[in-house]
């Protein structure tokens, strides 16, 4: 059984900085492309990074590059993305995802339907 916790979400300030945590289990993430996406209230939900699994090749979506960094400890089974400069446009549910191999599109699209297995998601509000 596949299962992603996504961890360290919280209130910050702007100019502020989170790292967020996706733990899985009953799956090794160093086999799998992993991104990160959010969804703010009345938005679609989007892609915000993405992280191969072979060469650890990332990519971003334009609005968080230079800000956000997504990483991977494959010892720990663990990826993180570690977000300064936050800005209220930050404001949403972050959710981490595995990238279906079976999927019509590559995982550096960050297209939603091709991701299979999705975590729960966690809150990060920005704010003065």
């Amino acid at each position: 059984q596949v299962q992603l916790v996504e961890s360290g979400g919280g209130l910050v300030k702007p100019g502020g900085s989170l790292r967020l945590s996706c733990a899985a289990s009953g799956v090794p993430l160093r086999y799998s492309a992993v991104g990160w996406f959010r969804q703010a209230p009345g938005k679609e939900r989007e892609g915000v990074a993405c992280i191969s699994s072979n060469d650890g090749n990332t990519v971003y979506e334009d609005s968080v590059k230079g800000r956000f960094t997504i990483s991977r400890d494959n010892a720990k089974n663990t990826v993180y993305l570690q977000m300064n400069n936050l800005k209220p446009e930050d404001t949403a549910i972050y959710y981490c995802a595995l990238h279906d191999p079976y999927s019509a599109g590559f995982y550096y699209t960050m297209e939603v339907g091709d991701f299979g297995s999705w975590g729960q998601g966690t809150q990060v509000t920005v704010s003065s």
